[in-house]
C-alpha cells in the first residue's frame, strides 16, 4: 500500500542507499557474531531494558560508516540519540534488536537500518546476523533477501492465516481482551519477538504480523522492506508509520487481511 504523502522517491539514489545499506548490515553482522554467546556484560537502561557493549559498539560503527558516505544526513540512533537534523534525510538504527536473544543465547535477534526522508520510511535493511540473511525493500523497489526477489504471500482470509503475535507478554498486560481476541485468529498463530517474525512476512511465510509497544528505531525498517514485498504496515489505527506513531503496529500480506485485522484491534 502506497503512502500518498511519502516523498517521491529517487531511484538512483535509494539503490545506493540499498547497496550501501547491505554493506554497512554485513560489517555490523561480523561483529554480532564475533561476540554472541561470549557472556557479555549487560547494563539496564532506565525503561530496563537490557544493552549491551556489544549494543554500542556496533551503533557507533555504523554512525561512522554512514557519516563518512553521507555527512549531510542525520543520524538516529536507539543508544546514542540523534546526530544532525530529524526532518530531512535521516538513518535509523537499531544495532541489535532483540537484546534480550542475543544476551540469552537466542539466535533470533536482528539489525535493522532505516532511510528516510522528510520523516517518511523510504528504504530498510532488516539483517539477521546468525541465519545469514539480510532482506531489503525501498520505494519504487522490489524487496529481496540475499539478493533474492521476495514476496508476501496471498491470504485474505483471517480465517484462514499464520499469524505471529509479537510482544505478547506486554500485551496480556495492556490489551487482555485484544490479546485473547488474536489468539483464535487463524489457523497457525504463534508468540514471537523483535524484527524476524516481519522479515517472515515479507517472504511470504507468514501472513501477519501483530506488534505492541516498539520504539521507532524498532519499526521504521519493517515498513519499507514489508510494502516492497507487496504487503502493508501500520499501527493500529491504519495510520502510516513515522518517528512519532504510538508503537502499536499490524503487519498482513493484503489488503483485505489488514482491514480484517483492523477491525478485530478496533472491535
Amino acid at each position: 500500500m502506497t503512502n500518498p504523502t511519502a516523498p517521491q522517491a529517487n531511484d538512483t539514489r535509494l539503490s545506493q542507499i540499498l547497496a550501501d545499506g547491505e554493506v554497512f548490515a554485513r560489517a555490523a553482522g561480523e561483529t554480532a557474531r564475533k561476540f554472541f554467546r561470549k557472556h557479555n556484560n549487560v547494563e539496564f537502561k532506565e525503561d530496563e531494558s537490557p544493552v549491551t557493549v556489544i549494543d554500542q559498539m556496533i551503533e557507533r560503527d555504523l554512525k561512522q560508516a554512514i557519516a563518512a558516505k553521507y555527512p549531510q544526513d542525520g543520524i538516529f540512533g536507539e543508544e546514542s540519540g540523534v546526530d544532525g537534523d530529524l526532518t530531512g534525510n535521516l538513518w535509523v538504527i537499531d544495532p541489535i534488536d532483540g537484546t534480550r536473544s542475543f544476551i540469552s543465547g537466542n539466535p533470533l535477534f536482528g539489525m535493522l537500518l532505516s532511510y528516510m526522508q522528510k520523516g517518511m520510511p523510504m528504504a530498510g535493511i532488516i539483517s539477521m546476523p546468525m541465519l545469514d540473511e539480510i532482506y531489503c525493500g525501498a520505494v519504487g523497489h522490489p524487496a529481496t533477501c540475499n539478493g533474492q526477489p521476495i514476496k508476501v504471500s496471498e491470504q485474505r482470509n483471517i480465517d484462514d492465516c499464520t499469524l505471529y503475535i509479537n510482544e505478547g507478554d506486554k500485551m496480556i498486560v495492556d490489551h487482555p481482551e485484544t490479546l485473547s481476541k488474536l489468539l483464535k485468529v487463524g489457523k497457525n498463530c504463534r508468540f514471537g519477538y523483535d524484527c524476524y517474525p516481519h522479515a517472515l512476512l515479507a517472504a511470504g511465510h507468514v501472513d501477519a504480523v501483530v506488534d505492541f509497544d516498539l520504539k521507532p528505531y524498532d519499526y521504521l525498517a519493517l515498513t519499507p522492506v514489508i510494502e516492497a514485498a507487496g504487503g502493508i504496515m501500520t499501527d493500529w489505527q491504519g495510520k502510516p508509520l513515522d518517528l512519532s506513531s504510538d508503537g502499536a503496529v499490524v503487519a498482513a500480506a493484503t489488503p483485505e487481511l489488514h482491514r480484517a485485522l483492523l477491525a478485530l484491534l478496533n472491535g
